[in-house]
């Protein structure tokens, strides 16, 4: 019986069968939640679904809401959701379990949700927030990049024969 324990997953995989670990569903990713964070999770997908076009895929152990980029991520545990939600600002609130920069303009803030009665105001509210930010982001950033009307400046010769008519 030949085979091998996957790097990654530590799921042993027998030799000539097909295996990828990386490869996942939203379905696979909450299978195993309890009937509480299940409900949690249906609550929270279904309110972020609300509030426009948007990709929503699983990815490794996560489950991202993107539009351009990721505005949120749902990670289940066994006894709660881990959420990162991507906003312009640290959240100060007791939900907030952590918050850390993630770029020049970005901070994730981590918070834990255990029941679907937790998915309703200040955290739908943020979930908007960081939507909203995400699309005003990219417009922002694609703003940045449109090539501007360079300035007309003076050639090096007349900087210097000004100088030259000063002294």
């Amino acid at each position: 019986m030949a085979g091998r324990e996957c790097y990654h997953c530590k799921q042993w995989v027998e030799e000539g069968e097909a295996h990828d670990c990386w490869t996942t569903t939203e379905a696979a990713l909450t299978k195993d939640l309890s009937e509480d964070l299940r409900e949690a999770w249906e609550r929270l997908r279904d309110t972020a679904a609300e509030f426009g076009e948007q990709r929503i895929y699983a990815s490794h152990n996560s489950i991202m809401f993107s539009r351009t980029s990721c505005y949120f991520f749902v990670r289940p545990k066994k006894s709660f959701l881990e959420v990162c939600v991507f906003l312009p600002r640290a959240l100060k609130s007791p939900q907030v379990k952590r918050a850390m920069p993630s770029s020049k303009t970005k901070v994730a803030n981590m918070l834990q949700i255990r029941h679907r009665d937790e998915v309703e105001a200040p955290i739908s509210d943020w979930l908007q927030e960081a939507y909203d930010f995400s699309g005003a982001h990219v417009a922002k950033t694609a703003a940045k990049t449109t090539p501007q009307k360079a300035k007309a400046r003076p050639s090096k010769t007349r900087a210097v024969k000004r100088v030259a008519r000063k002294k």
